[in-house]
């Protein structure tokens, strides 16, 4: 079955840190360059962290620089999202993507919330 599985959300207060974890499953993940997005309450999805299908490059929203680290290990087929630092702007649902690769769609999670507030 063609999934991915985000895991790690949660409720943390301003100054904490979460983990999130994406499992890949059902394609070759290692071809796939991955994303993490978050969407926001009346908001629509946005970008927040990019990681090449080797890992040897990433992109990151401006917001995010400096706090977040985006990984992943093709050989268990996860990508992790380190976020450190969180401010009550990070709050949403994160959602793991993994991009188009030639002929084979992209593939969203079902998403994970994270609520950052005191």
């Amino acid at each position: 079955q063609v999934q991915l599985v985000e895991s790690g959300g949660g409720s943390v207060q301003p100054g904490g840190s979460l983990r999130l974890s994406c499992a890949g499953s059902g394609f070759m993940f290692s071809l796939r360059h991955m994303s993490w997005y978050r969407q926001a309450p009346g908001k629509s999805r946005e970008l927040v962290a990019h990681i090449s299908s080797t890992g040897d490059g990433t992109i990151y929203e401006d917001s995010g620089k400096g706090r977040f680290t985006i990984s992943r290990d093709n050989a268990k087929n996860t990508v992790d999202l380190q976020m450190n630092s969180l401010i009550p702007e990070d709050t949403g649902v994160y959602y793991c993507k993994a991009e188009k690769y030639y002929g084979e769609s992209e593939l969203w999670g079902q998403g994970t919330q994270v609520t950052v507030s005191s």
